[in-house]
């Protein structure tokens, strides 16, 4: 049977991983939702803001891909309220008014940022040694972070008092690039080229450590994806969303035991550049 998915901030970094790797996978049929047209795709072009404007949207979903929102950790609350706590309120009502019984929600690793903060730098000389879990207590880092737990919070809430949608999934998803730069070395490179990092140093490696924790390559983030799209086993849980790293402190034996999602692309196996 095909699941149709209302893919929602579609044309971001993490929506077009997802349409690369799974828009022709018979398994899915898409449906777009942007605030932004696309050449490429027909889509719905709405602000998440607006609810009237994204609710005919939702109509015959099996499954919704919360994507949307502001993605800077620098934002003001004057910036994060309309998108990411209006916005993700207006997804989760219009998903239970028409009875959509899957939400996947884009969170961030940011939940946790305060427990990155009270060690660096010295938490990328090495391999970490410790890590957090999705039952460690959120110290989020920023009001874009406050955003992303209402949003897992809230699904919860619907999951259980309102009944739709009737399962949650809460992604803290790292740091996912554009294709052309995949990968642990091209952030740090940029660096380099501005003139702002040197290669050798111990900041270089400290930047290149930080980043081979955080990545997720565009590959496993659709993967991960897939695998809440096909689990019948959830009704509300929070997963951390990664490609293999030994600098990496957020667990992904959770999302290994209860999705069976094993990332395939490892930041280690990544080469420096010449």
């Amino acid at each position: 049977m095909t699941t149709s998915v209302l893919l929602i901030g579609a044309f971001g970094r993490v929506g077009t991983a997802i349409i690369d790797h799974l828009a022709d996978d018979d398994r899915y049929e898409f449906t777009y939702l942007d605030r932004e047209s696309h050449p490429e795709y027909d889509a719905h072009v709405a602000d998440i803001a607006d609810y009237e404007a994204i609710r005919p949207a939702f109509e015959g979903q099996n499954a919704v891909v919360h994507l949307a929102g502001n993605p800077s950790p620098g934002a003001p609350w004057g910036d994060i309220l309309p998108s990411n706590i209006v916005g993700t309120y207006n997804v989760l009502e219009a998903a239970c008014d028409a009875g959509v019984e899957r939400v996947v929600f884009a969170s961030t690793n940011h939940v946790m940022g305060e427990y990155r903060i009270d060690r660096e730098p010295e938490l990328y000389d090495d391999e970490p040694e410790f890590e957090v879990d999705h039952t460690d207590s959120p110290r989020p880092d920023s009001y874009y972070a406050v955003s992303k737990l209402f949003g897992e919070h809230l699904g919860r809430y619907y999951v259980e008092h309102e009944g739709m949608p009737s399962r949650f999934y809460a992604l803290r998803i790292g740091w996912v690039l554009d294709a052309e730069e995949d990968g642990p070395f091209g952030p740090p490179e940029r660096r380099v080229a501005a003139g702002e990092l040197e290669r050798g140093t111990a900041e270089y490696r400290r930047a290149v450590n930080h980043w081979k924790a955080h990545w997720c390559s565009r590959r496993d983030v659709a993967r991960l994806v897939d695998h809440t799209l096909r689990d019948e086993s959830v009704a509300f849980d929070v997963f951390y969303a990664r490609s293999a790293s030994d600098h990496s402190w957020f667990d992904m034996d959770h999302a290994r035991d209860v999705l069976g999602f094993e990332p395939v692309d490892d930041a280690e196996a990544h080469e420096p550049p010449a």
